[in-house]
This record gives C-alpha cells, structure tokens and sequence, in this order.
C-alpha cells in the first residue's frame, strides 16, 4: 500500500476537511466566478422569445343549481383541457392565422401556434385578491386560468394569446349553448318515446284489468267474503230443495191414496161394474131362496139391492155420453176438492223444486268461477306486478323525463339572458417588456453551479491525488507507529524570516510537503 493510500485510508475529522478547503479555496472559486458570467454571455447566443398571458375567469350560473342543473361538466380542469384541444384544430386556427399573418405559410404557423401555446389553472389565492375584495379569506371564488402563448416578438404574443382567449371564451359559450339546445331536442324525443310507451303499457294494463276483472290483487278478500256466502246459500238451497222433495213425496203418496179412494167410488156407477155386482146379487139371491123364504130378510135386501142395481142401469143406458175427453174433463171437475188441493200442491212443490234446482246449479258454477279465481290469484297477481312494475316504471321515466325538459328549457333560457355559466377576460393579454427566454439570471446562476461544481470536483482530484504528510496523524498513518513528540518547524529560509513564513510550517504547500517528506519536522521512536 503506498503513501497515498494509508493517508487516504484513516478517518478524516472536520479539521481535515477545513484544512482542505482551505489549500483548494482558489481552484474553486476561479471557476465558480468566472462561470456565471460565461453562462450570462451564453445566455446571448439564443433568440429571445417574448410570453404573453390573459387571465380568464369562470363564473358560475347565477341561478341556483338546486333550482336549475348545469348542462356542462363541473369539472373544470378537464374542460379547460378539452377547450385547449378542441380551439387547436385546424379549422378554428386557420381563419386566425389567415387574417393575422396573411402572407405566411398557414400550416406551418398552426403547427407553430400548437407548439407555443399553454394554459394553466390560476391559484385561487390570486382569484380571490381579484375578484372577491371584501370576501372572507376562506371564501371559495370560481375557477380561472391563464392562456399562455411564447412567440419571438412581444406584440406578436399579444396578438395570438388575444386571438387564443377569444376562441376559448366563444368555444364555451357555444358549447354551452348547443348543450343545452340539443339536451332540449333528445329530451323532446325520449318524452315522445316514453308517452308512447307509457300509452301501450296503460292499454296493457287496463285489457288485463278487463280481462282478469275480479281476480286482481285487490279482489281476492272480497272473493273469499263471496265464496263463503256462495257456500251459505247453497247449502240453505240445497235444505230447501230436500224439503220441497220430501213434500213432494208425502203429497204424491196423499194424492195416490185419494185417487184410489175416489176411484173405488167412481167404480159404483160403472155399468160394467154395476152388471157385474147384479150378476153377482142374483146368484146370491138364488142361494139364499134356497135356503129361505121370500119373508126373510136377506131375501128381501138382496132382491132391493137387485132393484138398486138395475135402476142404475137404467139410468146409466138413458144417460148419453159425448166424447172421452168431455168425459175425462167431467170426470176431472167432478174431483174432489181434496185431490185437486193436492194436485195444486204438487204443482207448487215441483215449480220449487225446479227453481231450488236452478238456483242449485247456479250456485254451483258461482263458486266453482271463485274458486277458480281465487286458485289463479298468484299467477295473476304475479302478472299485474310486473304490469304495473313496468308500468310505473315508464310513469317514473316519463315524469323524470319531463322534469329535466322542464330543467333544459329553463337552462336554455337562462343562457339566452346571460345568467348561466361563463367564461370571460378577467385580464386581457399583456404586452411582455422582457423576454421570457433566455433568462440570463438563470443562465448566470446556471453557471455559477457548473463553476462550483467544476472547481469542487477539480479540488477532490487534486486531494485524492495528493501524497503529503501534513500532520502527525498522516504520519502516523503512513509509518503505523505512535508519535512520541512533534517539534515546531524552524524556518530555513529568509522566507520564514522575513515575513514571507511565520515559522510554524505556513508557507507554500510545496516547501511543506519537500520538507515532511525527508522527515524533518517529526521525530519517530
């Protein structure tokens, strides 16, 4: 390991770097002064370019947006930028260019102008010293940004950053408007669209309503009141038609006995039956003539009888009979007047039979239609939901719909009276007295760090470099071994004695550096 390096490998202390500043002082401050004043000549060889800037201020609506919504984003950085592309294209330079600069090449000057312009947002704090004088100081002002735009004359960036604040201001208020002119034309035709909808699904509902009449949702309670009194009147029915049939029975079974008793009446008066009981009582009489005299007395009743029967008969032969149905109608109105009570009753008990039966029936197929209803009433009230599900949906959409009409109508005549957003010059575009490049305090400054950085690294080369014993720890380092006494260095020169040294080794750095290295200024065990 050589000199150098032993020195260089010890832990160096603030004394040493203070030591090291001190012999390198020169070799860093020639370049750190001479540097910033070959940066400030540099700064000459560039064309000055001049920067003009126009302050432009947002200013929200003036109504109230709770009361009227914007049609445009709030998000102002994002239209800003939008606004800055949107002024770019071609056919909103070309005419600027055009009448600016005439004779020039109107491409390569768009071209230009992109490259040269800028905007920037506007700290709030300068909005609020400008716009709102007498604001509290938490006050929260509208929004502002500044149109920049860097050309190599001065009026040259004021005319274009004019032309520039302009376009955007114009680009706003266009787009504004046209915002809320075509938000008012699609809300014209979604409200003709959901009043048509609005109109099918209200047809729909009231055929369903028709068509489901009774079994909707809302009728199911009153289906099962009806069904239970259905039931009810059926059953009272269903008693009163076993009723009116057991009557009808008992007066069936009454009629059939009087009929027989007034039969077997009708019978006596029968020539065929009366010549029969004469046969019959002449063979009697001959039986008991017999056995008797003609002064007993069942002879004698029996020859009366015999005399009865004949008289009938001959009454009957004299009687002349018309026809069998005047006949039958005879034999019918002479029918007692018990058999024609129960013949009546019979009638009355078969018209209540009849119309027990109809109600019967009747009955029946009602409750079998509500319980039919009542079976469906979950598909249908199934079916009805979405019905006026989407029904009130298309209801909810219409009236929304109508409701941002209204909003868009009101925000196209508040644009029309100036009362909604705007963008305006706050400031117009100035007039730049000094270039905005180059800036020679930069490029003096610029180098002033190069000089020091120059004149810093050229003095840590020149240390690294450096082999000197200066002091007992560089000695000690060099040799490994402690240091037992150190003696003052005694100057040898004239130098040292007249002034030039004072005797302690503070002359040049050379002489020093000689002088340690044949080892005369420490003595070594």
């Amino acid at each position: 390991m050589d000199v150098r390096e032993m020195i260089t490998s010890r832990e160096l202390t603030v004394q040493d770097y203070v030591a090291m500043l001190r012999r390198r002082a020169w070799i860093i401050l020639v370049p750190a002064l001479v540097a910033p004043l070959a940066g400030y000549l540099v700064s000459y060889a560039f064309h000055s370019k001049f920067t003009s800037q126009s302050v432009v201020m947002i200013e929200g609506q003036k109504v109230p947006e709770s009361m009227v919504q914007p049609v445009v984003s709030t998000d102002y950085t994002a239209r800003v930028s939008t606004l800055a592309q949107q002024i770019q294209a071609e056919s909103k330079l070309r005419p600027v260019v055009q009448r600016l600069f005439p004779q020039s090449d109107a491409g390569a000057m768009i071209d230009t102008i992109r490259a040269n312009m800028s905007v920037e947002p506007v700290p709030s704090e300068l909005l609020i010293g400008s716009t709102a004088k007498g604001k509290k100081p938490n006050a929260s002002p509208f929004p502002g940004f500044y149109v920049k735009y860097t050309a190599p004359g001065a009026r040259e960036a004021q005319m274009i950053c004019n032309e520039l604040t302009a376009l955007m201001v114009d680009e706003n208020a266009r787009q504004i408007a046209d915002a809320a002119t075509g938000t008012s034309e699609v809300l014209n035709r979604g409200i003709e669209d959901a009043k048509n909808n609005l109109d099918s699904m209200d047809a729909k509902l009231a055929e369903f309503k028709k068509h489901y009449v009774g079994q909707l949702p809302g009728d199911e309670e009153n289906n099962l009141k009806i069904l239970t009194g259905l039931n009810s009147q059926l059953e009272s029915n269903t008693q009163t038609l076993n009723r009116a049939q057991q009557d009808k029975a008992y007066a069936t079974s009454m009629l059939a006995q009087q009929l027989a008793a007034w039969k077997t009446s009708q019978n006596a008066t029968n020539p065929e039956t009366l010549q029969k009981q004469l046969s019959d009582l002449q063979t009697q009489l001959l039986q008991l003539k017999s056995k008797y005299t003609d002064d007993h007395p069942d002879v004698i009743k029996t020859k009366a009888d015999i005399d009865g029967v004949k008289k009938k008969l001959a009454d009957i032969n004299k009687a002349s009979a018309s026809d069998t149905d005047e006949s039958t109608d005879k034999a019918s109105i002479i029918e007692p007047a018990e058999i024609r009570q129960l013949r009546l009753q019979l009638h009355q008990y078969e018209d209540l039979i009849g119309a027990a039966t109809r109600d019967q029936k009747r009955l029946q197929q009602e409750i079998s239609t509500y319980q039919s209803r009542i079976s469906l009433s979950p598909a249908v009230e199934e079916q009805y939901k979405q019905l006026t599900r989407d029904y009130d949906n298309a209801q909810k959409n219409y009236e929304d719909l109508q409701a941002k009409k209204s909003s868009a109508d009101l925000t196209v005549k508040m644009n029309n009276q100036a009362v909604g957003e705007r963008m305006f010059p706050l400031q117009a575009a100035d007039l730049p007295d000094s270039p905005s490049f180059p800036n020679r305090l930069f490029f003096a400054l610029g180098g002033l760090a190069a000089g020091l950085a120059i004149g810093a690294g050229i003095a840590l080369i020149l240390e690294l470099r450096d082999s000197s014993i200066r002091n007992e720890r560089d000695a000690e380092a060099v040799l490994e071994l402690p240091t037992l006494i150190a003696v003052p260095w005694v100057a040898t020169s004239a130098v040292g004695i007249n002034g030039n040294g004072n005797g302690n080794g503070r002359f040049k750095f050379w002489q020093r550096k000689k002088s340690v290295e044949n080892g005369s200024a420490v003595l070594k065990a």
